[in-house]
């Protein structure tokens, strides 16, 4: 099974004034958005609308932790990692993609010609746990994984109670 890396860009964190208005609102739209598409039978995807008015679905993320790293999957059925886009600006891990198809058929009696384009963007709040310095993403059978290590900091630490008197 080959993988490809997919590489991460770092911006410059947006004015924390404009972001911080609105984070609260999007991911209760986003939640409410899955919970309304999973209600009718639509998942791994929930529905978004693009700026054309078009609706494309958002891929299936699973995030899952361990004691040393967050991992994120997504699937993106039929992309490669050239069609991905993974950016992180401050906390927001970003990820965007865009699917091209296109299908031509000629026959003797008929010409069939259809294309399809659709964008998706899903953005993550990271905690203040990972290493930004060593976020590494993999693409392989259409599937994103993205490995967001925990700092040495973030290490569970155990505090012995003790029994009082």
């Amino acid at each position: 099974m080959a993988t490809t890396q997919v590489p991460v860009k770092q911006t410059a964190a947006a004015p924390a004034a404009s972001l911080d208005f609105w984070r609260p609102f999007r991911s209760e739209i986003e939640r409410m958005f899955d919970r309304f598409a999973n209600g009718f039978g639509l998942a791994p995807f929930s529905s978004g609308r693009l700026d054309s008015g078009f609706v494309l679905p958002f891929p299936a993320v699973d995030i899952t932790e361990t004691e040393t790293a967050f991992t994120l999957s997504a699937e993106l059925p039929g992309m490669t990692e050239k069609d991905v886009e993974l950016s992180l600006s401050g906390d927001t891990l970003v990820v965007r993609g865009e699917k091209r198809q296109e299908r031509e058929e000629k026959e003797q009696n008929y010409y069939v010609s259809e294309r399809s384009y659709g964008e998706f963007q899903r953005s993550f709040l990271l905690p203040e746990s990972v290493d930004r310095e060593k976020i590494a993403a993999e693409f392989a059978n259409g599937v994103l994984r993205v490995t967001l290590p925990k700092t040495e900091q973030a290490s569970p630490k155990k505090i012995e109670v003790k029994a009082a008197g």
